[in-house]
């Protein structure tokens, strides 16, 4: 996976206006993904299917997760600092996006010719019980 940065955070000039009026609107989901495959005490895992030109809407994300990719293609994602990167996917990419509880609010849209398929592996956060110990469930 290859990204390249074609606007640098804090310029909003080349921006399309509407994805501006939506990031005003500070609607935002918190999904990862389309659809919930699983989900257990510690894991969520999310499917995102994009057809060329589909766009998963700005979200806020706060929790650590790792996407794979089962397509290659093109996207480009939008973040509310004002960054635009280009993202080159091969099939079999993955990444791990780290945030540990601060939040970023970006998009994802698919600028190429091909579906992009991807899987998305969230973390939930960690739990601190009163004794002081990090857990990533109550017991």
């Amino acid at each position: 996976m290859k990204c390249i940065e074609l606007n640098s955070e804090g310029n909003f000039d080349p921006w399309d206006p509407s994805k501006l009026k939506e990031l005003q609107k500070k609607e935002f989901d918190d999904r990862i993904g389309q659809k919930l495959l699983f989900e257990n005490k510690t894991i969520k895992v999310w499917e995102v299917i994009l057809f060329p030109g589909e766009r998963l809407p700005f979200r806020k994300i706060s929790g650590n997760y790792n996407f794979t990719s089962m397509t290659e293609g093109l996207a480009v994602s939008r973040s509310a600092n004002g960054k635009i990167s280009l993202v080159r996917i091969n099939k079999g990419d993955s990444m791990f996006m780290k945030h540990e509880g601060q939040e970023s609010i970006y998009d994802f849209e698919n600028i190429g010719d091909n579906i992009l398929f991807l899987h998305a592996m969230e973390f939930k956060p960690l739990v601190e019980k009163t004794d002081g110990l990090k857990v990533r469930f109550e017991i």
